[in-house]
């Protein structure tokens, strides 16, 4: 289904992905969307393409900045 991550482009998330028995974090912003996958921006020129299937949840993410 298109349109399922809409409010969350472009904000910075953290997407609760599972690949068999690993279930991993990542960090970035969502960029696009189509029927079967998510492209997530990881770094200024890395984007990955994860399938819907494999998407567990979408949360905000929240950068704690540490000022010395």
């Amino acid at each position: 289904m298109e349109g399922g991550y809409t409010t969350w482009m472009g904000q910075p998330v953290i997407l609760r992905v599972v690949a068999g028995n690993l279930r991993v974090p990542l960090r970035g912003r969502l960029v696009s969307e189509t029927n079967e996958v998510v492209r997530l921006r990881i770094a200024d020129s890395w984007e990955v393409d994860i399938f819907k299937s494999m998407v567990l949840g979408v949360e905000h993410d929240n950068p704690v900045y540490v000022v010395n």
